[in-house]
């Protein structure tokens, strides 16, 4: 009886045991679902790109058969393509604040150019030059290059090849 009365009790002992454990670890996987959830929750990350971004051809006036093409890339680099000349730079594009005053400003620094002729016949190595500009969008996929920020002297035209 008495065997039987111990085999009994460690029974219910070794159940209890188990069943507590399993609370525990139930417990612990709740707990980390949470986690997983919340961490998983805010995991995307927003990024903006600036609006020139993209591939951008003009066409030269003298020269119809050749387009310059200027690359804008997301990260501020900018590729140009113009005949056999080819440079690479950085940019910085600022949106205008209010249009009504002026207009977006791109600033443009060559950092190599493979000094070769360009689109117009001119061989020149512009690498190191800065050059400011005046953006005046005409509609999302045409702009004028212009020198004054009021847009009263522009003199390129760019067309979107590529977003």
């Amino acid at each position: 009886m008495k065997k039987t009365y111990l085999t009994v009790l460690l029974m219910l002992c070794a159940s209890g045991a188990m069943a507590s454990s399993d609370n525990n670890n139930s417990t612990q996987d709740q707990a980390s679902d949470v986690q997983e959830q919340a961490s998983s929750t805010n995991s995307f990350r927003i990024t903006t790109r600036p609006e020139i971004a993209g591939l951008w051809g003009m066409e030269i006036p003298n020269n119809r058969k050749c387009i310059e093409y200027y690359n804008f890339k997301n990260n501020n680099d900018v590729v140009i393509k113009s005949g056999s000349e080819w440079s690479s730079g950085i940019y910085d594009y600022q949106p205008a604040r209010d249009l009504d005053e002026q207009i977006p400003a791109l600033i443009l620094q060559v950092k190599y150019d493979n000094n070769e002729p360009d689109c117009s016949g001119n061989q020149e190595d512009q690498t190191g030059e800065i050059s400011q500009y005046f953006v005046k969008w005409k509609n999302p996929y045409t702009i004028d290059f212009c020198s004054n920020a009021k847009a009263e002297q522009c003199f390129a035209t760019l067309r979107r090849v590529l977003p």
